[in-house]
């Protein structure tokens, strides 16, 4: 069932009206475009497990959209969940061939470079990226997690999953470290709007990345990324995989989309994976 088709009691909420998907494919599905379908649902588990499962059919630019997702993951199998039609929740295959594959670590950073510009546009929030697929947002003062991306390879190709927080309000908040578009002072929450500029900067970032043959200098894409990134020029714990621990700068973001930490003994070491804090001064 599409949000379109839903009974009217599912309007329990009427500051969070259900996405209209007819106009989302007018606005989206041109002949022209990277994206070939675009899909609503009422709910599901996780629109990434979704398009994974059937990623060896799926046409390049397939999108699917949840209005609300029971079992959404982040990065190190993470949960994300929200009330529905809080937030955005969406994921999209792309099959990026012709790219050398050890380029496609790329992928979710570029996700991250075009949802942050797209925000800053449409909702007027200046939205920052911390490495590597964390977005944040000003909230009284304080950094908070409104969003976030997981990249998973499927079949030929890469699924790109994108949880915002939109229109949630603090009381929702599944801990007091997030945030949300509204809380910071979005100056639209509408989410049809949204959406369709997140689709589109990605569609631009994703065809100047692949003209670019995936190389993120060339593309513009690791200056941008680097530009728009929280965390460099930062004092940062890394936890790293067999529990190791790296604190140091953040320095750089390099070709291969790694974050540079140059250590007290005055190596620099790029990390790969991991998961990283910000540490503040006292922190040390």
């Amino acid at each position: 069932m599409t949000p379109s088709d839903a009974p009217h009691n599912r309007w329990s909420d009427l500051d969070r009206p259900p996405l209209n998907v007819a106009a989302l494919r007018r606005g989206l599905l041109r002949p022209d475009s990277l994206w070939s379908s675009v899909d609503v649902v009422e709910t599901t588990g996780s629109t990434n497990s979704d398009l994974a499962a059937r990623a060896d059919g799926l046409a390049e630019g397939t999108v699917l959209v949840a209005e609300e997702q029971t079992a959404g993951r982040g990065r190190l199998d993470r949960t994300w969940t929200a009330p529905p039609r809080s937030g955005l929740f969406f994921s999209v295959h792309l099959t990026p061939g012709d790219v050398p594959v050890e380029r496609w670590g790329w992928l979710p950073l570029l996700a991250g470079v075009a949802t942050a510009t797209a925000l800053a546009q449409s909702a007027g929030v200046d939205t920052a990226l911390k490495w590597p697929n964390d977005l944040l947002v000003t909230v009284d003062g304080a950094e908070r997690k409104a969003g976030g991306i997981l990249a998973e390879r499927a079949g030929q190709g890469v699924v790109i999953g994108i949880g915002l927080n939109v229109s949630l309000r603090e009381e929702e908040l599944p801990v007091p470290t997030a945030g949300s578009l509204v809380l910071a002072g979005a100056v639209s929450t509408d989410r049809e709007t949204l959406l369709r500029a997140v689709l589109r900067g990605l569609e631009e970032w994703y065809g100047r990345w692949r003209a670019a043959d995936g190389d993120a200098a060339a593309s513009g894409l690791q200056a941008a990324y680097a530009a728009g990134c929280a965390t460099l020029d930062r004092t940062v714990r890394a936890e790293l995989p067999g529990d190791r621990r790296l604190v140091g700068e953040a320095v750089a973001i390099d070709g291969d989309g790694r974050l540079v930490l140059s250590t007290g003994d005055g190596l620099q070491e790029p990390v790969s994976a991991g998961d990283i804090v910000h540490l503040r001064a006292e922190d040390g």
